[in-house]
């Protein structure tokens, strides 16, 4: 039964600073290779969506986090089958200095330039709506 089958959640980060976000390219040797995405991870079965997130951004990044709001929560079944349920969360601020531990490349871009990026399927429609200028409020520097 494939819709027994429990779907992978993943928690992602949107690291802001200066009116730009932080994507990442996942390395050519990965699964989805060359795709872009937002740091995170899949959370375990011990982990909330949050303790996830900065776990994940520790790992990858190398830094402390601050996590803001929860942004959007959604799901995404893949063509292998492979669901995934993904939560997004807004990281305002962090700790330590940006390492790049996991990806082909990190890049800071205008919400605008997203669109030009090649981003995993299941990131699009927020990806889209985040371009448009929904949640514009997070890229704010008051």
């Amino acid at each position: 039964m494939a819709n027994a089958i429990r779907p992978v959640r993943v928690s992602a980060g949107l690291v802001t600073r200066s009116g730009q976000l932080l994507i990442c390219q996942r390395r050519r040797d990965a699964l989805h290779a060359l795709k872009w995405e937002f740091p995170g991870g899949k959370v375990k079965d011990s982990e909330d969506a949050a303790t996830c997130l900065l776990r994940e951004l520790a790992e990858e990044l190398g830094i402390q986090a601050t996590l803001g709001e929860e942004l959007h929560r959604t799901s995404h079944t893949y063509p292998n089958g492979r669901r995934v349920a993904l939560t997004f969360f807004h990281v305002p601020a962090y700790r330590g200095a940006l390492a790049n531990n996991v990806f082909e490349i990190l890049a800071w871009v205008e919400p605008t330039q997203l669109l030009d990026y090649d981003f995993l399927e299941g990131n699009i429609a927020f990806v889209t709506n985040l371009a448009q200028g929904r949640w514009g409020h997070i890229f704010s520097t008051d």
